[in-house]
């Protein structure tokens, strides 16, 4: 049991510090925050749940001060403006690309040895502008979109199939983004059954339209991006790596030539554990996917050259 920083204690941070902590595998959870005792105050309500909830994690907070953050095992970088109705992730690079540089600069100097979370939107860019200002290797930096995006995915099926989403299996590759995600109907399943021989096309159609748009839907709702799903992917995540579960999931990656990409950060399977992504699973995609992968790379390369 480490220490686990989370950078930017927001709807997003503080989700992420609650279920982190509720799960009971961190010694140690610190919020950090710019805005004057936000972060502390946030620490001080989530450690007087301790009792209640049975955690013995210590929850902290400290305000810009990342001397707190030294020694970290993983750090979550949710910093950044969120989304508003109407607004693509796109349209924050500027903004959060600076923030997100200071971050991760900052909590490598009292952190060399961490593995990088990288929430903040837009994921894709944001996850390499961090392999490019780091110079850490490729596994230990991890966005964490298409764990969230597979998360929404399994549970439009499980609405489609009146069943629970924990017995769903389903995956979703690609950029983090509403044009750019790729939820792998194919080789959805219900307890090993392909959803294909149990859904219509027409449903299967639209439970993939749903799930590519399922974050602007919630921005559009609650007038500023999600929060509680976001922040139980990340502590999935996070989980897999601290305790060195060896779990698959959808992560956003630095590839090397695997799916016939280099130089570019997107979402594909990945083993999590305590090196972090410890190896990439390439999958057997149909030729039509591996076009749809090609262009979703091309969107994200696109994306980045406004870095």
């Amino acid at each position: 049991m480490g220490k686990i920083s989370i950078i930017g204690a927001g709807n997003v941070g503080a989700s992420c510090a609650e279920y982190i902590a509720m799960k009971n595998f961190a010694a140690e959870v610190v919020l950090l925050d710019i805005k004057e005792n936000f972060a502390e105050g946030k620490a001080l309500d989530l450690m007087q749940t301790a009792s209640l909830n049975g955690f013995d994690s210590r929850i902290s907070g400290s305000t810009s001060d990342y001397s707190k953050t030294a020694n970290s095992a993983v750090i979550v970088v949710t910093s950044g403006i969120p989304r508003k109705p109407g607004m693509t992730r796109e349209e924050l690079i500027g903004i959060n690309a600076g923030i997100v540089k200071t971050v991760v600069q900052q909590c490598l100097e009292h952190s060399p040895e961490a593995i990088f979370v990288i929430v903040s939107n837009p994921m894709d860019t944001m996850t390499q502008l961090t392999k490019h200002i780091s110079g850490l290797p490729r596994h230990r930096i991890i966005g964490m979109g298409g764990a969230l995006d597979s998360a929404r995915f399994r549970h439009y099926l499980s609405i489609a199939l009146a069943c629970p989403s924990s017995d769903v299996d389903a995956m979703v590759i690609g950029g983090h983004g509403d044009t750019t995600m790729i939820p792998l109907l194919r080789l959805a399943a219900y307890k090993g059954v392909p959803v294909s021989q149990l859904l219509s096309e027409e449903i299967l159609e639209k439970v993939k339209a749903d799930t590519m748009v399922g974050g602007a839907t919630l921005t559009g709702m609650l007038g500023t991006s999600a929060w509680y799903a976001p922040g139980a992917a990340v502590s999935a995540l996070v989980q897999s790596i601290v305790c060195d579960q060896k779990k698959m999931m959808a992560c956003c990656v630095p590839l090397d030539g695997e799916y016939g990409e280099s130089d570019i950060c997107i979402g594909v399977p990945v083993i999590l554990g305590r090196g972090g992504w410890e190896r990439i699973v390439e999958l057997s995609l149909t030729d039509d996917e591996k076009a749809e992968f090609q262009e979703s790379a091309r969107a994200v390369r696109s994306m980045n050259a406004a870095l």
